[in-house]
Order: structure tokens, then C-alpha cells, then sequence
């Protein structure tokens, strides 16, 4: 109850109060700093996708050469045979000619040594290729091996992004038609709540409705504590008319981000850095601003959700 009435206080003195430049210029940094947090995550994210299309394309080449590595070893392997077969049939002749003449045996003798030296070298050379084929069986094994882990980590994190989406599916099933959406896309859940369900024009105090939502969403997201969240709040283009307190659409697009942050706040299991709330203003709309129905979709809360992928990094660094 203490808690709750100095959060009052706290909203009560922020609401009566003229937002100073500071804060303004500490929104806008914060702005920039979790839009650089985006687009990193954005980069990441490409950059883990390369990786996997470069650790494929490695394991092809490695297939190409242990298939090379193969004709290679075949090919010493008939020579051998070949070589072989021809010492039987010179020795067969040698035996027969042993009886008719002494220099035909010297000749054959010389040829015996000269084929005898050659079925060395090439026994030599199908050793050689076979230590190098049993290398390069080991390489592709290991590189298959992180390829299988990489991807199983991969399958691992987009199981649990469908696990969680469809546990906040379920816990704001009360809220469906009420202006909220919930979509897994690009690895990441996006819960999207219209300002209808949340706020009153111009304002950022979370109603009773819009709260228990809010809750719910909390509910889960505490029971999932490896989980980046970004609130983001959204205007249309209207121009902010509200009091004085605002400088316009994006003060009052990060005021409601923060609301949101507030209540998230309020569940104990949630950690705190976790948690980036950011104002979006109007320029990221998602429908027109010519119809009252896309001005009323574009003004809303995006709450996203993104897994962590330490253990994503971690594998690539052990390739």
C-alpha cells in the first residue's frame, strides 16, 4: 500500500510538473541510445545469419574435398592393383625364361627392381592420401558438429520465442478485439496494444482495463527472465494539443513508454535490465494516417521481446 501510494505520488508530481530541457535531452539520448540498441540487435542478427551461410558453405568446400580426397585415393588404390598385377605376369614370364637364358633373366631381374620400386612409391603415396583423407574426415566432422549445434541452439531459441508467444497468447485472451495483437516474426514477439485499451487522449495515466493487461503480460514475462523487453511508444501525426507539461508526440510517445515500464516494474520477479522504454513519436506507423481507423492503429504500445543468444555467440567463437 506504501508502495503504491508513493508510485502516485511519484506519477502525481510528474503530471503537475513542466518536463525540463534535461529530460527532454535525456529522452532524446535515451531515443538514440535504444535505437543504436535495435539496429545492433538488427546487425546481430544479420551478422549470425552470414555467419551460419559462411559455416554451410564451408562444410560444402570440405565435402568437395574429402569427395576429391576420395577419387584420389581410388585412383592410387587401381594403380597399386595395376602395378601389382603386372609384377605377377613379369614374374610368371621370368619364371619361364629362368630355363632358357641367363641374360633374359638379368633383364627381367632390372624390370622386377624398377616395377618392385614403383609399387613402393605408390603404397607410399595411397599412405599418404589416406592420412590426409582421415584429416580431412576429422575436419568435416567438427565443422559438421558445430553446424548441428549452431542450428540446434537456432531451433532451441525460435522453440521458445513460439512457447512464450503463445503463453502471452493465452494469458491476454481476454483482451482479443480490445486492440490487441500478439505475432511472432524475425525471431522476436511483438504484443501490440492500442491506445483505446491503454490511454485516454492526450494522456499517459494506464487505465483500469488497460492495467490488468499490462499485468497479465507481466505475469509471463517474469516467468521468463532471459528475455530482452523494449517497450516503444507510438502517435499518429496529429500534433500533441494536451497541457503544457508535453513539448509534443514524442514526449508524450515516451511518457506512455515509461507508464508501461512502471507497471512491468511492479512485479517483483521482473529484473529491472531487462526493460528499455522508448518514445517512437508518429514515424513509425503501421497504416495510414488518412482514416480515423489507421490514426487509432498507429497510436499504441509495441512491447518486443527478444531472446538472448549468449549461447548463440558462444558457439560461433568456438568455430
Amino acid at each position: 500500500m506504501i508502495k503504491k501510494a508513493l508510485a502516485a505520488g511519484l506519477v502525481l508530481t510528474l503530471a503537475t510538473s513542466c518536463v525540463s530541457s534535461k529530460v527532454y535531452k535525456d529522452l532524446e539520448d535515451r531515443y538514440a541510445q535504444v535505437k543504436k540498441e535495435r539496429n545492433d540487435l538488427r546487425d546481430e542478427n544479420d551478422a549470425l545469419s552470414s555467419a551460419k551461410e559462411k559455416l554451410e558453405s564451408d562444410l560444402a568446400n570440405l565435402q568437395q574435398q574429402y569427395d576429391e580426397a576420395v577419387a584420389a585415393r581410388d585412383k592410387y588404390q587401381r594403380d597399386y592393383d595395376a602395378a601389382k598385377k603386372n609384377l605377377e605376369n613379369l614374374q610368371a614370364s621370368y619364371n619361364a625364361l629362368e630355363k632358357n637364358s641367363s641374360a633374359a633373366i638379368a633383364a627381367n631381374s632390372k624390370k622386377n627392381r624398377e616395377l618392385l620400386a614403383q609399387l613402393e612409391a605408390k603404397q607410399e603415396a595411397l599412405k599418404a592420401e589416406n592420412a590426409r583423407l582421415a584429416q580431412l574426415q576429422r575436419e568435416l566432422d567438427a565443422r559438421s558438429k558445430r553446424v548441428n549445434e549452431l542450428e540446434g541452439a537456432l531451433a532451441a531459441k525460435e522453440a521458445a520465442m513460439k512457447k512464450l508467444k503463445d503463453a502471452i497468447s493465452k494469458a491476454l485472451l481476454d483482451f482479443e478485439g480490445k486492440g490487441l495483437t500478439v505475432e511472432q516474426r524475425d525471431g522476436k514477439v511483438y504484443v501490440s496494444m492500442e491506445n483505446k485499451l491503454l490511454f485516454e487522449s492526450g494522456s499517459w495515466y494506464v487505465g483500469a482495463e488497460g492495467r490488468k493487461a499490462v499485468m497479465q503480460l507481466g505475469k509471463v514475462l517474469a516467468q521468463n527472465p532471459d528475455i530482452a523487453v523494449l517497450i516503444e511508444g507510438h502517435t499518429d501525426d496529429d500534433p500533441y494539443k494536451g497541457s503544457d507539461q508535453l513539448t509534443g508526440n514524442w514526449d508524450l510517445s515516451a511518457k506512455r513508454a515509461t507508464a508501461i515500464v512502471n507497471i512491468l516494474m511492479e512485479n517483483p520477479n521482473i529484473k529491472p535490465n531487462n526493460l528499455t522504454a522508448a518514445g517512437r513519436s508518429e514515424y513509425e506507423p503501421v497504416s495510414t494516417n488518412e482514416t480515423k481507423e489507421g490514426k487509432a492503429r498507429n497510436r499504441r504500445i509495441e512491447v518486443i521481446l527478444t531472446p538472448k543468444l549468449d549461447e548463440v555467440t558462444k558457439i560461433l567463437n568456438q568455430i
